[in-house]
């Protein structure tokens, strides 16, 4: 059965997978342990690995599945193209990839990609190192063009997105 990505009210993650596993929907929300900080001390405690999200595996997207996961309290959408009715599956792969580093115990960081507009540095490849702002960005296909100057001249680069950080 394919994964979708559920979008939800800001930190009602635990709330919608309650809500979603009452309805009898298989949900995965990814969690990793991070420091907090307290008034007077610092403790470890579990936060959504992706703020706002979590994945439901359906057997179907008909108008009843669908209709039945969004009135679940705290559920904003199912992510889809934009301007489309119909969702679009997450990769198994991905999923796998997400579960297989939660069971790896390994610390995980949180950032995020950048944007249009923004600074950006080259991580990996033959340009690591290389700096130069993003011109224009594809999250779908996780695909990133990034304006380099080279000798007084601005040439375009795609990469991935394990290739490129935010300044």
């Amino acid at each position: 059965m394919p994964w979708y990505a559920v979008h939800t009210k800001s930190r009602h993650e635990d709330m919608v997978h309650l809500g979603l596993t009452q309805k009898a929907f298989h949900a995965f929300l990814p969690k990793m342990e991070v420091w907090s900080k307290r008034k007077d001390r610092r403790k470890r405690i579990m936060i959504p690995m992706f703020p706002g999200y979590l994945f439901v595996e359906l057997n179907s997207v008909d108008n009843q599945t669908k209709v039945n996961v969004l009135k679940t309290f705290g559920v904003v959408r199912i992510l889809g193209k934009p301007r489309s009715a119909d969702p679009i599956p997450v990769p198994d792969a991905k999923i796998d990839a997400i579960q297989r580093i939660i069971r790896s115990k390994v610390e995980v960081q949180q950032l995020q990609y950048p944007k249009v507009g923004e600074p950006a540095r080259i991580t990996d490849g033959p340009f690591k190192g290389i700096e130069g702002l993003v011109l224009r960005t594809d999250y779908e296909k996780e695909l990133f063009v990034i304006a380099i100057e080279l000798l007084q001249r601005s040439v375009a680069i795609k990469l991935e997105g394990f290739q490129i950080a935010r300044l």
